[in-house]
């Protein structure tokens, strides 16, 4: 996980209509950016849903909502379409933004085979880019009201 007070990396990805976003685009408003394992798993939906239903909040919060996970712009695709979620979600298949922001580790399989896997991670950047809050290993059907507490 990156440190509060640090400048939260830059990055430039697809979203799930294959248009790319930066962070810079957002200065000006916060930013919930959180990081998930992949589309259409149970705790993902979860996560992905509660902050769909409380999206309005942070839209009255100033504040936008960012879902970053590998999966691919298609895949981004089906999952906005399915549970109707009215945010960004952004595709790193290459894992450069997930690696930046600390939320890629490694472990080993019970076969001895070296594996890496997101940690559920979010962070709430402010409108000059700055990283406020950071949250790892962060339960997935809570995640969204947490966020929103601490947009106060």
């Amino acid at each position: 996980m990156l440190e509060v007070g640090t400048k939260a990396p830059e990055f430039t990805l697809p979203d799930q209509n294959g248009e790319a976003h930066s962070l810079a685009e957002y200065r000006g408003q916060k930013v919930v950016l959180y990081f998930y394992p992949k589309d259409m798993t149970s705790g993902c939906t979860s996560q992905a849903c509660s902050f769909g239903d409380l999206y309005p909040q942070f839209q009255e919060k100033g504040a936008v909502v960012v879902g970053v996970s590998k999966d691919t712009v298609a895949s981004h695709k089906r999952f906005e379409e399915k549970y109707g979620l009215p945010f960004t979600l952004l595709s790193d298949p290459s894992m450069e933004v997930l690696e930046a922001y600390g939320v890629v580790v490694e472990g080993v399989t019970k076969t001895g085979r070296t594996t890496r896997r997101i940690v559920r991670s979010t962070y709430l950047i402010d409108e000059e880019g700055t990283i406020v809050r950071a949250f790892g290993k962060v339960k997935a059907k809570d995640n969204a009201q947490q966020m929103l507490d601490e947009l106060g």
